[in-house]
């Protein structure tokens, strides 16, 4: 992973954009089966996006993070906006990534898949079948051997579909890997409950300037 060097809250908050957007994104696949498609696109890119130069480049600016920074807002602002299932996803990847943070094998196990997984989409789209398929068994080898897994709720139709089944993974994943971001650009618990005005201002300031934010 590349150091950030001098990071500032903006960073903080397009990191934790992104952790949230895969914890809403897997919500909505296990109960709709499906997920705004721009957004899966974002965060499924992110994967393979290990030496930018910023944490916009990481996610492509902040125009592929609406639902996540959108999702932030709701999220710090409560009311009936907010979500304890996000909730519950967005701490359960955070927590999974500082246990990952400490395990070389996993760590090791996992920049050889993806480096695998990256050759492989010289071939095929990013979203494919096979990609996907290729990045969930990584996660069902990685991070499902960490505690507590993530029990992840829905419909049972939707859950019982091998290709929600990958897509779900294979966006948890990219949620460890932006916890993972979140953590470097240093992200950490106490600022979401001391900073969380500031926090839902640069949001809403990132999501007015991105030109096709929805």
């Amino acid at each position: 992973m590349r150091n950030y060097g001098v990071y500032s809250d903006r960073d903080r908050v397009l990191a934790l954009a992104g952790v949230l957007q895969a914890a809403r994104l897997t919500q909505q696949i296990a109960r709709r089966g499906a997920a705004d498609g721009e957004a899966v696109q974002t965060s499924m890119r992110s994967l393979f996006k290990i030496d930018s130069d910023s944490v916009a480049d990481v996610f492509g600016g902040a125009t592929g993070l609406a639902v996540g920074l959108q999702t932030l807002c709701g999220q710090l602002e409560g009311g009936a906006t907010r979500s304890q299932e996000i909730t519950r996803y967005a701490i359960a990847l955070i927590q999974l990534e500082r246990k990952l943070a400490g395990s070389p094998q996993l760590l090791q196990k996992i920049t050889d898949g993806m480096a695998s997984a990256n050759q492989r989409t010289e071939h095929y789209s990013l979203l494919h079948g096979n990609i996907l398929a290729q990045l969930a068994q990584l996660y069902v080898d990685t991070i499902s051997t960490l505690r507590p897994r993530i029990m992840v709720s829905g419909e049972p139709l939707h859950l019982h579909n091998p290709d929600n089944v990958n897509k779900i993974r294979s966006l948890l994943l990219a949620g460890i890997r932006a916890a993972r971001l979140w953590h470097q650009v240093g992200g950490r618990k106490y600022q979401v409950l001391l900073q969380r005005r500031r926090m839902v201002e640069l949001a809403r300031q990132l999501l007015q300037a991105a030109p096709s934010s929805h």
